[in-house]
């Protein structure tokens, strides 16, 4: 099993953008290239960082109020090929996928947001993130490949142990990292659920 794995790209969707910039502009120090989608990536390109759409890269634009931006093969792709599986590569290069060994994202305020008084249940359905965790999960289920960020206290973390490994995150960092994506969607999820069954 690969113990450590170079960063290339990153795609970076967040809701809470505290320190966003500062981030990607560290990522980019190791060349890292950021795939980004639209309020980010307008927060990123107003910061000075080179950030690449992820409509441009898709071929298919953000629609329907931005609720279908990173469901994509070309993202998804990315994030689940196996590296060290001929077969998947393969299919990547004959369906213009690339890799994708970083994500970067923090979901929608659900919680935040129900706990709004007079909060009605047409708002609380539209704060269900849908892309940022499925993005989240196809990550953690790569962590071989894939590193997968949801806090904006793990950053710091994150850019030293590249900084002493060549832009590179070692596997038991990916690991634990995934183990916090399921925390995270269940603990999400859990919410959700008993939100609705109130309803």
């Amino acid at each position: 099993m690969i113990q450590m794995v170079k960063i290339k790209r990153a795609i970076l969707g967040v809701y809470d953008k505290a320190n966003i910039v500062e981030f990607a502009k560290a990522l980019r120090e190791f060349d890292v290239e950021i795939l980004s989608t639209g309020g980010t990536g307008r927060a990123l390109a107003e910061g000075g960082v080179s950030v690449r759409q992820v409509s441009d890269y898709t071929g298919f634009p953000e629609m329907m109020n931005g609720r279908v931006k990173t469901l994509h093969p070309k993202i998804h792709g990315g994030l689940l090929a196996m590296r060290d599986n001929e077969e998947h590569m393969k299919e990547a290069k004959a369906n213009g996928v690339e890799m994708i060994d970083m994500v970067v994202v923090n979901l929608y305020p659900f919680e935040a947001t129900i706990a709004k008084p007079g909060v009605t249940l047409a708002e609380a359905i539209e704060n269900i993130d849908i892309g940022g965790p499925t993005m989240l999960r196809a990550g953690a289920k790569n962590y071989k490949d894939v590193a997968i960020v949801t806090a904006v206290s793990q950053y710091e973390s994150i850019v030293d142990e590249m900084k002493k490994n060549d832009g590179c995150l070692s596997l038991k960092t990916r690991f634990e990292l995934a183990k916090e994506v399921f925390k995270l969607t269940s603990h999400y999820d859990t919410a959700i659920s008993s939100y609705l069954e109130g309803q």
